[in-house]
């Protein structure tokens, strides 16, 4: 899946494309491309464009490329002054000083990702299971990848006023993962799911999710290493199943035996799945 989206990527440095255009050269939903890149690459795939763009303008600056206005409409700019300010945050020098100098020696350029590595870790086939409608009361927040340390907080938060949430389904609360964008951000949160008629205790909001069809993937290591477990969901079985994913959220299920003061015990990880296009 991100092997394929990075050819796609570097085919077209020298135009605009869209993230649902690449989506769907992948043949899979945005929200699925950005949830599987960014499990894979480690960064949110619209800032690996733009930063793969910016040093492939600045390489062909260096080469004596002549009209930096072209340059930066071929980047996705719409200005010159625009495509000036992106190129000096990320390379520390401006596009007429590269053409200058005719070298992008010592820049702090972003190479291409090698494709031709392995994907890592394998999953076994996972369990498929419809669910009717759910409602969750909880704490949730809008996160980036920058931004994650703050989960941790909104446990204490959540768990401070757990007792006070009616009609709990279970006991065991559920991390929820809303879909991820291009831009690497996303909606957390930290809830149980209730009954349909459940007020939630301030500052708690309750969230109501639709009737889906989820794969579930059980991870049983330290909760520490749950990136591996996405990145072979995300990367390898959906793609190798069909399966694309709605814009909905997907769950973390904490197992009975899960300790949260050591992080073992295990997960489950419940991702809503519809066959591709």
């Amino acid at each position: 899946m991100t092997k394929r989206a990075l050819w796609v990527i570097e085919r077209n440095l020298d135009r605009t494309l869209s993230l649902g255009e690449l989506a769907a050269a992948c043949d899979v939903s945005p929200w699925h491309l950005s949830h599987a890149f960014t499990e894979r690459v480690g960064r949110p795939i619209t800032d690996y464009v733009r930063s793969r763009r910016l040093s492939f303008a600045a390489e062909a600056l260096a080469a004596g490329a002549p009209d930096i206005l072209d340059l930066a409409l071929a980047s996705g700019y719409n200005s010159h002054e625009a495509f000036s300010r992106a190129f000096k945050a990320l390379l520390g020098v401006t596009p007429e000083s590269v053409r200058h100098r005719r070298t992008t020696a010592g820049l702090p350029l972003v190479a291409a990702i090698d494709m031709t590595t392995a994907d890592g870790r394998t999953l076994p086939a996972p369990e498929l299971r419809m669910t009717d409608a759910m409602s969750f009361v909880g704490v949730f927040e809008r996160l980036s990848l920058d931004s994650t340390h703050l989960i941790p907080a909104m446990w204490r938060r959540f768990m401070s006023s757990y007792a006070h949430v009616e009609d709990k389904v279970e006991s065991i609360p559920v991390g929820i993962i809303g879909p991820i964008d291009g831009d690497g951000c996303f909606d957390y949160g930290c809830a149980v799911q209730v009954g349909g008629s459940a007020a939630p205790p301030a500052p708690m909001t309750v969230l109501n999710v639709p009737a889906r069809r989820y794969a579930l993937f059980p991870h049983t290591g330290h909760v520490s290493t749950v990136r591996s477990t996405y990145n072979a969901i995300w990367n390898q079985v959906l793609p190798e199943n069909g399966w694309t994913t709605p814009e909905a959220p997907s769950l973390e299920r904490h197992n009975p035996t899960f300790n949260p003061l050591t992080g073992e015990g295990g997960v489950t990880i419940w991702i809503p799945v519809v066959t591709a296009r």
